[in-house]
């Protein structure tokens, strides 16, 4: 099923859009199970200090692979999806698992994805990302917001903040007199597609439930980077039908079937923005 008329209207004023029961359940099970026993992605995972003493972790793979993550990302009715809101062919620029743990995990500053992806030769923002709750996501631990419709601002100046680049504050903060705070709460199943300007932010998880996520990013076939960076170039996407992704959960493998990024050494996007230019 495609995005709806109604549906790419709300995205195209809001900048997000939520699409609920994406995956079942049992996918979803799958896919918890899967990343909560894969010691590679575990091992990969980076800490991200969130400039007070938090850490969030994450890993992140760049080409989507031929297991469960990739069937994820690869899946018609994810990437058919994100090909109707921006207009035409997409890529996978990368995936990533955030492992909000439950008391531990850290906050995310307020920034735009394409503040610093901008550093890595995109001319256009024609980039979304869309993140599966494979957890429950509330208010309580740490949930995605987002400032509605901020995707219109344009590209915002970005600073570090702890190992994170954070947005402007002042415009952030004069935008959210203007503009709503929305904190999306999600079941798991449940997925957030978001422009690549749109403003997000999450808090520390205080709770006593995880936050895991996975969030799949794409950018515009026609948006090719103009330099080579630590993602990848245009290069085919594959798309593979909806059942594959509990065919390839039947396999039951150990493997992640995926290559992690090392962050610490790969990732210049944020560490590169010097003053926010």
């Amino acid at each position: 099923m495609k995005i709806t008329t109604e549906e790419k209207k709300k995205f195209e004023e809001d900048g997000y859009l939520i699409v609920r029961n994406l995956f079942s359940e049992k996918e979803i099970q799958a896919l918890s199970k899967k990343a909560h026993n894969d010691r590679k992605l575990n091992q990969a995972s980076s800490s991200m200090d969130d400039g007070k003493g938090n850490a969030v972790r994450l890993s992140l793979w760049n080409h989507p692979g031929d297991g469960l993550y990739g069937m994820f990302s690869r899946s018609k009715r994810l990437v058919d999806r994100v090909e109707d809101l921006l207009g035409g062919e997409v890529y996978h620029y990368h995936s990533k698992i955030v492992l909000k743990d439950a008391k531990i995990g850290g906050a995310w500053a307020w920034h735009q994805d394409y503040g610093y992806w901008y550093q890595n030769g995109l001319l256009f923002p024609d980039l979304i990302s869309v993140m599966i709750a494979v957890d429950k996501a509330t208010k309580e631990n740490g949930c995605l917001q987002v400032i509605k419709g901020s995707h219109k601002l344009g590209r915002i100046n970005h600073v570090l903040s702890g190992d994170q680049a954070g947005a402007d504050m002042e415009r952030v903060q004069e935008a959210l007199k203007i503009q709503e705070k929305v904190y999306c709460e999600m079941e798991p199943g449940d997925a957030l597609f978001f422009h690549s300007n749109t403003l997000h932010a999450s808090d520390a998880n205080n709770s006593d439930q995880s936050r895991w996520t996975m969030i799949c990013a794409y950018n515009k076939a026609s948006n090719n980077p103009y330099k080579e960076s630590h993602h990848p170039s245009y290069t085919k996407l594959h798309k593979v039908e909806d059942e594959m992704i509990m065919t390839v959960a039947s396999r039951d493998s150990e493997g992640s079937e995926v290559e992690f990024a090392d962050l610490s050494s790969e990732d210049k996007s944020a560490k590169s923005l010097d003053g926010g230019q």
